[in-house]
Formats: structure tokens, C-alpha cells, sequence
């Protein structure tokens, strides 16, 4: 719970020092003391953003801080768990939790939390804070008015988050298989032509038949059939200057080697010139017999030009098409057939989406079934709970009773039957005296019912509460002074289950509480503050005959704060 609250700077509040009990701490003060300070305060801490100017005048920077202590085993098991779950080892060797929250506001707005002394983020800062303290403003219960506040208060009153959260999910999943169904549907056409282009390129590919290496004999060819008569005739006209005519060049190199061979043996000095004279014979002989192959090897023939012509203007038609060599063309065709293969696969994609999208809805509906049914059957137990409550507070006669409506799907749209809470609309409908019918809250309720249904609704609540403390800014605004003895009853009642902290203006309240703390102001000079009391004894009598006359000089209206205080 909250130990201790350490203000400094904030707005009139120079400095101020709360300590808080369990059960009922209530704050009281004259309108424009300040007591929405307090919650402004605290707000703060918790992490939420600085409405108005809240750094005193003169002051660099706002301060509060909040200790929360939790003896051994106390502490809420979920805050505990996130507690671990950021490891944040806090407890003492005691086995006991001891949290310390300040934030401080800069006159330049800008802001700075920590935990423990240790730094944090604002949002890390909230996410904890609610956990340890709910802030109910002075028209707050207003918000019961909205039917997803009231689903949510019942949900939790049921404990039914985890079938909420499993239903959520499942929607969650209809929903993706929906948008994957939808995205095929709509992109189908696309894919229907991408697979007709596919078809034609891969047939055109496969038909073609390229080989980079054929292309390439193939224009070694062509290059070689278009200059089969000049170069056979050329190498013919060389093979004949060597090997025939009149004086052909390997007669003339075999006679010399036949002299320098005779001679060598008498002249030892002609070895090397022979040697060279026999290798170049040896090399001119090869270098004929090459070019008699080469000639008896060349056929030209018109028409294997045209074939050659004729399968290489293909190719190129393909290269140019493509924008593509050979090599690359060849390499292209496999990954169309891939891509092909996808495509035709996935043909049936659409009914396997189908069967996915039912398989989900089918599971979604299981889920708000389930959902469904544990809501309505918190309906009797509930409804009996918070009409003892409001037969508490001053609302004998008034009847409640929860409204199970269907949502229904606008034309197209299938997903409005799946809210993000379930399938069906769920809401409180009130009638407040015999003979009235029923309404829905936002209709039927004034402000000050609706205060006291809600404090019906934290009764019935209480023994599943997870948040240790609850603040109260004028919850009992609107409610009458007949009804306040009724309404401090209940929240002392509160009390047993949560910390309560409320601002109140009604004395019966007041005088439920186990703790009083009084916001006064004062003036010196040409300065005011604010300041804090804690009250008790006949101090506190005083403040309550105040309030009950705006006098405490009045006997009889200290009498009644008397009779008020020794009530409890």
C-alpha cells in the first residue's frame, strides 16, 4: 500500500509530508485548498501527464515521491511476477516489498523518473504504477456510462481476462487469414497473368533449345561458311607455293637439309643451322598437312549457311528480347521453369486459403461461445451483488440488470460481428424506482447514481482486487447528505479489501474514515500555500461540523460531528 507520500513544489504546495493507513483515508479541505492538488500529485508519481502549471512560482522544479510497502506475502502476485520479469530484485532479506516512486517536473516541462532511486522510463514508470494505485477523477464514474467500461468491469469481476485474451487471439487469427484470403483475391488476375506470360516464355525458351557453347560454334561457323570460296582459294593457292608448283618453298628446305646434313659431319660447326633446317622442314610439313585438312574439311554449301543463318537469327531474336546473352539466356530458363512450377503449384492456393479462413472462424466462434456463455453466467450472482450494494448506498428500490445484444455486420463487413471483446454487446441497464423500465445507464442514470454504481461495482469487485490502493476524487460528488452515512459505510467496507484514499466533501464520510487529513491554505505576506494536517480528536470533530455548517462554533453541528465520529 501507499506508506508515504513526499511533496514538494507543486503548484501551492510548498512542502508537504503524507503518511496513509490502511482502510479509509480521506481528505477534506474548503473549496479552492487544494485537495485536487493531492491528486494532482499523484498523478504525477504515477506516471501520467502534467496537466496545468504545476511547479510552484519561484521554483526550478516539482517533486513527489511515493513509498509503497507490501509485508511478506502481501504484494500482488502479478506485481511481483513483473517485478521478475524485469529483474528487479526488491524484496528485503524480510521477505518484504519496498518500492519508491518519484518524478519531478522541470519549469521547462520536462520530466524525470526513478524507482528506487534508479532511473526509469515514463512508460515503465506507468506500466507500474498500475499496478499499485487506480486514480478514480471527479467524473470518472461518468466513464461507467460507456458500455466497454462496464464489459471491462464485468470481465473482471467474472476473472475472465484469460478467456477474453484467448478469444482476442483467435480473432486475430481469422482476421490474417481473412487479409491473406483478400490479398489473393484481389492480386488473382495479376497472378493469372504472370502465369499465361510464363507459359509462353518458358515454352519459347524450351523450344529454342540454347546452348551457350552450340551459339558460339555456330557463329564460328557462319563467320567461316561466308568466306569458304576466297579463303579456300587463298590457303589452296599457299598449300601449292609449298608443297607444289614450280618451286615449291618444302622442296627447297628439304634439299637444304639434305646439304647442310652432308656437310655437317665434315664441319662440326653447321650442327645448330642443321638442326634449325630440320625442324623448320619438320614444322612446314605439319603446317601443310594441317592446311591439306582444313581444305579437304572445307564444303561449302548455301544451304548449311542458311541453317546456320537461319538458327542464329533465332537466338538473336531471344537475346534481344530478353535483353539477354546466350549464357544468360540458357541460365534464364530454369528459374522461369521454377517460377512456373510455384505458380501452378500455388493454383490452389486460394482453396487452401479458403480452408484456413473457416478453420479460424470456426475456432473464433468456439472462443466467443465460450465467452459468452461464463458472461451470462455471471449475470444472476452479479446483478444480486450490486443491487445489495445500491440497497446500501441509498438505492433501494432501483434494479439493475445486464443487456446481452448480438453485434451485427454492416453490409460487407463480417468483421463487425467480432468486436475486440467478443460478439455480442454487453451493458448494464438501470431503472431506478418501481414501475420505471429499463434503460440503458447513459440514459436513465444521473451523476450521482452512477457515483454509487460504481462503489457498488468496487463492492462486488473487491474480493477479486489485484490493485492495492484506490483514490476517490469526489466519487460521492452529487450524492445527498441523507445517503453520505450510507456511502462512508460502504467505502469503509472497501476499506477492508483496498487502501482507499478519497477526496470527499460529505461529513458521514469523513467520519467513516480511518485516517484524516485535512487541505488548508494560508497566506503570508503575499505568498499562499497549501498545507496539510493530519487530523484527530476534537480537531477532527471541528472539521467535521464544518463541514456539515460551515461553522464549527454551532453546537449542534459539532454535536452531529460527534455523533458521526462515534458512530464508527
Amino acid at each position: 500500500m501507499l506508506v508515504e507520500l513526499s511533496i514538494q513544489d507543486v503548484a501551492l504546495l510548498e512542502r508537504a509530508e503524507l503518511e496513509f493507513g490502511r482502510g479509509l483515508n480521506v481528505i477534506t479541505g474548503e473549496t479552492g485548498a487544494g485537495k485536487s492538488l493531492l491528486i494532482g500529485a499523484l498523478e504525477l508519481l504515477l506516471g501520467r501527464k502534467p496537466k496545468g502549471k504545476l511547479v510552484r512560482q519561484g521554483a526550478d522544479r516539482a517533486r513527489v515521491e511515493g513509498r509503497f510497502a507490501f509485508a511478506p506475502g502481501a504484494a500482488p502476485d502479478r506485481l511481483v511476477r513483473w517485478l521478475a520479469d524485469q529483474e528487479l530484485d526488491l524484496v528485503d532479506e524480510d521477505g518484504e516489498l519496498e518500492l519508491v516512486l518519484s518524478r519531478s517536473l522541470g519549469a521547462d516541462g520536462r520530466t524525470r523518473a526513478h524507482l528506487n532511486h534508479r532511473p526509469v522510463t515514463r512508460a515503465l514508470l506507468r506500466e507500474l504504477a498500475g499496478m499499485l494505485v487506480e486514480i478514480h477523477g471527479q467524473n470518472d464514474h461518468q466513464r461507467l456510462f460507456d458500455p466497454a467500461e462496464q464489459l471491462h468491469l464485468i470481465d473482471a469481476y467474472g476473472e475472465l481476462d484469460p478467456q477474453v485474451e484467448r478469444y482476442r487471439t483467435a480473432r486475430a487469427r481469422w482476421i490474417g487469414a481473412r487479409r491473406e484470403l483478400a490479398d489473393w483475391e484481389a492480386n488473382e488476375a495479376e497472378r493469372r497473368d504472370r502465369l499465361d506470360l510464363l507459359r509462353f516464355q518458358v515454352g519459347e525458351l524450351e523450344d529454342a533449345s540454347i546452348d551457350a557453347r552450340e551459339v558460339l560454334s555456330l557463329r564460328r561457323e557462319r563467320d567461316l561458311l561466308r568466306h569458304a570460296e576466297e579463303v579456300g582459294g587463298e590457303v589452296g593457292g599457299l598449300l601449292d607455293a609449298l608443297e607444289e608448283g614450280d618451286a615449291p618453298a618444302l622442296d627447297a628446305l628439304r634439299r637444304g637439309e639434305r646439304v647442310l646434313e652432308r656437310w655437317e659431319v665434315k664441319l662440326g660447326d653447321l650442327a645448330e643451322p642443321t638442326n634449325e633446317m630440320r625442324e623448320a622442314t619438320a614444322h612446314l610439313e605439319a603446317a601443310c598437312a594441317g592446311l591439306r585438312s582444313f581444305l579437304d574439311e572445307l564444303d561449302y554449301s548455301p544451304g548449311r549457311l542458311e541453317e546456320v543463318e537461319a538458327r542464329l537469327a533465332e537466338v538473336e531474336r531471344l537475346e534481344r528480347k530478353y535483353r539477354a546473352e546466350a549464357a544468360e539466356l540458357q541460365a534464364l530458363l530454369p528459374r522461369l521453369q521454377d517460377e512456373l512450377a510455384d505458380l501452378l503449384e500455388a493454383s490452389g492456393g486460394m482453396e487452401k486459403l479458403e480452408r484456413e479462413e473457416r478453420a479460424a472462424r470456426e475456432a473464433l466462434d468456439r472462443e466467443a461461445s465460450k465467452l459468452s456463455k461464463k458472461r451470462r453466467g455471471l449475470q444472476k450472482r452479479l446483478v444480486e451483488e450490486v443491487q445489495g450494494s445500491l440497497a446500501e448506498l441509498g438505492l433501494e428500490k432501483a434494479r439493475v440488470r445486464l443487456s446481452f445484444q448480438p453485434r451485427e455486420a454492416a453490409a460487407g463487413r463480417d468483421e463487425d460481428r467480432y468486436g475486440e471483446s467478443g460478439t455480442e454487446r454487453v451493458e448494464f441497464e438501470f431503472a431506478a424506482n418501481p414501475g420505471e423500465g429499463f434503460g440503458p445507464l447513459r440514459q436513465v442514470a444521473s451523476g450521482g447514481e452512477a457515483a454509487r454504481i460504481m462503489l457498488a461495482l468496487r463492492g462486488a469487485l473487491a474480493a477479486r482486487q489485484t490493485i492495492p490502493a484506490l483514490v476517490f476524487d469526489e466519487v460521492d460528488a452529487g450524492v445527498g447528505g441523507r445517503v453520505g452515512p450510507k456511502v462512508g459505510k460502504h467505502l469503509s467496507a472497501l476499506g477492508e479489501h483496498y487502501q482507499i484514499l478519497c477526496v470527499t466533501h460529505l461529513p458521514a464520510v469523513a467520519a467513516a474514515a480511518d485516517r484524516h487529513l485535512r487541505v488548508r491554505k494560508d497566506q503570508t505576506g503575499d505568498r499562499t500555500r497549501t498545507a496539510v494536517d493530519v487530523l484527530d480528536g476534537e480537531e477532527r470533530a471541528r472539521e467535521v461540523a464544518d463541514m456539515i455548517s460551515g461553522g464549527a462554533s454551532e453546537s449542534t453541528a459539532l454535536a452531529e460531528a460527534r455523533r458521526l465520529l462515534g458512530t464508527r
